[in-house]
């Protein structure tokens, strides 16, 4: 007969014990159910683990056996926690992509209550543009994206929010002047700065404003910092004009309803963890829907 955990457990309950008696109330048994289990195991070792019948005494080698069962059921427990732990979402590891303005302004209040609720949980997040977070999904490197993307194989894809582009640029720039009938034409003229968000507009009046541009930058708060200091201006969405720049202007357009839409992609739930799908339920319950 091969030993057995209950085997194992039941030792280690009597030797603590002292007793049958003290083992069976801590192990929700009978008296005589321990003492069976017992001699099975002291069959299988081939030798008593107990001076006498009272079990108040650990024999030389049950004193060496009681150490190892200590240590290898604490693993046990140990591992068998982590499990169900995970199952249940309170461990685990979960891995974002998203881009800069998402990461700067929808994310810090979602994992701050996430966090909170699940302490156990580590959660790596990298900011990058669009174009990168679609290369961490298609690679595996992220369990969970956020960026203005088109739907992926493979991938679910939600809308999480919306807001309107518009001009950025410093607040005492000419266009600020009247910038209510803000429109392409307007920035004719004006030292542009192309980001990666530009790809996705493809309103005509703005083609030309591209051609013209000589400066391309992909990341946000670099962009954000050229314009500040006079490089020239950018087209963005409005939550991307990260706080605590009160120094530049955004500037709704007056000829388009153009708007960045950012969407949330992972893979379908028999592919996520726990953790990941309780992240991403998380996002869904903050995320803000067109026009809110």
């Amino acid at each position: 007969m091969a030993i057995k955990l209950d085997m194992l457990r039941c030792f280690r309950a009597t030797a603590e014990a002292g007793s049958l008696a003290g083992a069976a109330e801590a192990l929700g048994r009978t008296p005589s159910a321990v003492s069976m289990m017992l001699r099975q195991f002291e069959d299988h070792i081939g030798a008593p683990l107990f001076e006498s019948a009272r079990k108040a005494q650990l024999t030389p080698l049950g004193a060496q056996i009681a150490e190892q069962a200590q240590r290898e059921l604490g693993h046990f427990d140990r591992t068998i926690a982590t499990i169900e732990a995970l199952a249940r979402a309170e461990e685990g590891h979960v891995r974002l992509s998203v881009t800069p303005s998402v990461a700067q302004t929808l994310m810090p209040a979602v994992l701050r209550r996430f966090m909170q609720n699940r302490p156990r949980v580590r959660v790596e997040m990298h900011d990058t543009d669009s174009e990168g977070v679609e290369r961490a999904l298609r690679r595996g490197d992220a369990d969970i994206g956020m960026a203005t993307l088109p739907p992926l194989r493979g991938f679910e894809r939600e809308l999480i929010l919306s807001d309107a582009y518009g001009v950025v640029c410093p607040a005492d720039h000419p266009l600020t002047r009247d910038w209510q009938r803000l429109g392409w034409a307007d920035l004719e003229g004006t030292d542009f700065i192309v980001n990666g968000l530009c790809r996705h507009i493809h309103d005509p009046g703005f083609q030309p404003v591209l051609e013209r541009a000589r400066l391309t930058v992909r990341n946000t708060a670099s962009i954000l910092s050229l314009v500040r200091a006079g490089a020239g201006v950018t087209l963005l969405p409005e939550r991307a004009v990260l706080p605590g720049f009160d120094d530049l202007a955004f500037l709704p357009l007056a000829d388009t309803g153009l708007r960045r839409e950012v969407w949330m992609l992972s893979a379908r739930d028999s592919r996520l963890t726990p953790a990941a799908m309780a992240l991403a339920e998380a996002i869904r319950t903050a995320r803000q829907t067109p026009g809110a």
